[in-house]
């Protein structure tokens, strides 16, 4: 693996260590941003049975988002002959559009990896990354939901937001 692959591991590592040490501040984030999209969009007939029902496929769709991040099945995700097919399936299944969000991805990382990166340097890189760019994909998840927000689209929507709390948690935490 080249300094390239090695750096978006090491992003998508650092992801994945971020989300399961703030687990508990996701959920309740989660319940808060929820409600407050039912309420601010005014979508019909949430009764307890449907709020519940949504708030478990937001738990569901971050245990989903972890195991994506998962250092130890990463390299499944990203091996180069599957990425590519994957990547136009996944494309084909999602109702956003995250091409030009990993394009900026896979350009900052190529800025930024250096030959012989220790394992610390990397982890300061996927830091930097991180506060840069955000968790992908959820800036074209919140995108997309903000310019035609619906019911199907609640789940993922409510999942960036806030893992993309969590992650500016992180940035004042370091600080």
């Amino acid at each position: 693996m080249d300094e390239t692959g090695l750096l978006l591991n090491a992003y998508y590592e650092t992801l994945y260590e971020l989300l399961q040490a703030h687990r508990d501040i996701l959920t309740e984030n989660i319940k808060n941003l929820l409600g407050e999209q039912i309420s601010t969009q005014g979508f019909d007939g949430f009764d307890n049975d449907k709020y519940t029902a949504y708030l478990d496929a937001c738990l569901a769709f971050v245990d989903e988002r972890l195991e994506t991040y998962n250092p130890f099945g990463i390299q499944y995700t990203f091996d180069r002959v599957r990425s590519r097919q994957a990547y136009q399936l996944q494309l084909g299944l999602d109702w956003y559009d995250s091409r030009s969000e990993f394009g900026a991805l896979l350009k900052a990382v190529k800025d930024k990896a250096e030959p012989d990166m220790t394992e610390q340097r990397l982890r300061r890189l996927a830091d930097e990354l991180i506060k840069e760019l955000g968790a992908y994909p959820d800036n074209s998840i919140i995108y997309a939901y903000q310019t035609r927000p619906t019911l199907g689209k609640l789940p993922d929507y409510i999942v960036a937001r806030a893992i993309e709390q969590a992650i500016i948690l992180k940035k004042h935490t370091r600080q």
